[in-house]
């Protein structure tokens, strides 16, 4: 269990899936947006992949430029930003892969919600992969209560931003998107619901 740890961290185990599945592949240039202290990173840093990554919480970034110069010495810190996803500056058309785990749901509103989106789909190469883990209300419908546009209070007693099937598939039209994989949702023990949004955009 410890090898498994050390190469792999503590890592999503639905962005596990895509490694397994071949949907990202060696050589890739990957953006973790909201990366907080790097658990999603472990094995890409290990492995030689081109990594970066940004986070609002400047302390989350020295973390994973820690991490960063340990496990991959060769990348330079400015890989690594201080800076919220709707005010990201790595270039358009600049990643194979962009990861957003269990950040999405932080927003608070529609409006920052989709800015966020925006500002991390931009970076997307034709062809690229839109990873995201988001709170949801898929499954949980009957037991969150309204608390204002867009955000709800989970029975584990949190305020989240909120989304739900039909507004995922429509942002996936918008975007131009391509869903990679059908929406898979994991209620946890009636507390709260995360859902796996998968998306490419085309080429």
């Amino acid at each position: 269990m410890s090898d498994l740890v050390a190469q792999f961290g503590h890592i999503d185990i639905y962005l596990f899936d895509q490694l397994l599945r071949g949907h990202i592949t060696a050589g890739m240039r990957i953006v973790d947006a909201g990366c907080g202290g790097g658990r999603n990173l472990v094995y890409f840093l290990r492995s030689g992949y081109d990594v970066h990554a940004a986070d609002a919480d400047a302390g989350a970034i020295a973390t994973v430029r820690d991490l960063a110069a340990r496990l991959s010495p060769n990348l330079p810190p400015k890989n690594f930003r201080v800076e919220p996803l709707e005010r990201l500056t790595f270039p358009d058309a600049f990643a194979d892969v962009v990861i957003c785990s269990a950040v999405l749901h932080f927003a608070r509103d529609e409006r920052q919600f989709r800015a966020m989106v925006t500002g991390c789909w931009r970076l997307l190469k034709p062809g690229g992969l839109f990873f995201v883990r988001l709170a949801s209300a898929i499954g949980m419908e009957a037991t969150i209560e309204f608390t204002g546009p867009g955000r709800y209070r989970l029975p584990d007693g949190s305020d989240r931003f909120l989304v739900d099937e039909a507004m995922l598939m429509a942002l996936t039209r918008e975007l131009g998107g391509v869903l990679l994989d059908p929406l898979k949702t994991t209620v946890v023990q009636g507390q709260r619901c995360m859902t796996t949004w998968v998306v490419r955009l085309g080429s």
